[in-house]
């Protein structure tokens, strides 16, 4: 299987490229970043045949819609972003195949109501690899406060991410220090949003945090709702 991360460092987006068999995914895909995403694809020789976002994104503009016009894959979004735009919706535990593989829609929300993981299960030597959205970074955890986040929520999606084996890489769709990867353990271990005694003691973590809103919220969360083409 064929695997790579790609770097927008315009809003620090991770987007993910999965190939099997001469079939591709990709994840979190950047509008801005649609010419380089085109050329690799022809470079590897790799038919498109999903475009997927983890949640409605509110720092860029989603390139789901571009890669559906260019390449004709299938762009889809968790069924609770009520998206009227992409080719489809996923719901929890469905299984999203390319080539012999298939990730498996993991709903987990808290930072946005619609947000998920996908988890492509472990094989053979290779671990399972966990694409964590904004639900778990790296040392971090995605902010709760705007479009239907709730801590609560997300203290009980991380818990079932901390399920997983701990040598599960995790693979999240931010990281505004330069860090590339990490593990269920090693989060489990040193994520300072972890360590915290329960749901409410997260909740108040989280609502002490105070952040600004993301620049380009006002414009990317409606651009984004139609797909990255309105």
């Amino acid at each position: 299987m064929l695997f790579r991360q790609l770097f927008d460092s315009t809003s620090s987006t991770y987007t993910y490229l999965l190939a099997d068999s001469g079939e591709a995914v990709l994840i979190d895909p950047v509008k801005d970043k649609l010419d380089d995403y085109l050329q690799l694809l022809g470079d590897l020789q790799l038919r498109l045949v999903l475009a997927l976002d983890t949640h409605t994104h509110a720092d860029h503009i989603t390139a789901l819609g571009d890669l559906r016009d260019a390449t004709g894959c299938r762009s889809g979004f968790g069924e609770q972003s009520a998206s009227s735009c992409a080719s489809f919706t996923f719901t929890e535990g469905e299984r999203l195949p390319f080539g012999n593989k298939a990730l498996v829609a993991w709903h987990t929300p808290g930072h946005t109501d619609d947000s998920y993981c996908f988890l492509l299960p472990a094989h053979d030597t290779q671990p399972a690899r966990l694409f964590s959205g904004d639900t778990l970074l790296i040392r971090g955890s995605g902010r709760t406060d705007f479009q239907n986040g709730d801590a609560r929520q997300q203290w009980a999606s991380l818990q079932r991410l901390l399920s997983l084996p701990g040598d599960t890489d995790v693979w999240p769709a931010h990281d505004y220090k330069g860090w590339t990867c990490s593990s269920i353990a090693e989060e489990a271990a040193h994520n300072p949003r972890l360590q915290v005694a329960g749901a409410d003691a997260y909740a108040a973590l989280m609502a002490s945090l105070n952040l600004p809103n993301p620049a380009m919220m006002d414009i990317a969360v409606p651009a984004n709702r139609a797909c990255g083409q309105d």
